[in-house]
């Protein structure tokens, strides 16, 4: 299922601030691969390593405090749910 705007932009409202904004770097190489200018999101600088922090913050902050929370991950998204879990 395809979230709605309004759900997007709710999400948007419920990471702001819990995470850092992260730089846009143009691609030459991509660009001149498809003729047309690619910009890359260089979620790599968040400090979970990747944009795993984004669903991870935006899940956790949608359930109670003193609520359990248990990954099978111990790759990006174990991490990434670990901070969620300190930062709520």
């Amino acid at each position: 299922m395809i979230p709605a705007a309004v759900d997007v932009f709710a999400a948007r409202q419920r990471i702001r601030g819990h995470m850092d904004i992260t730089p846009l770097r143009e691609s030459d190489w991509l660009s001149a691969v498809v003729s047309a200018p690619v910009s890359l999101k260089l979620e790599c600088v968040q400090r979970t390593g990747s944009f795993k922090i984004r669903g991870a913050v935006n899940a956790l902050s949608r359930i109670p405090t003193g609520t359990h929370v248990v990954t099978a991950s111990a790759g990006n998204h174990g991490r990434a749910i670990a901070l969620a879990a300190e930062t709520f």
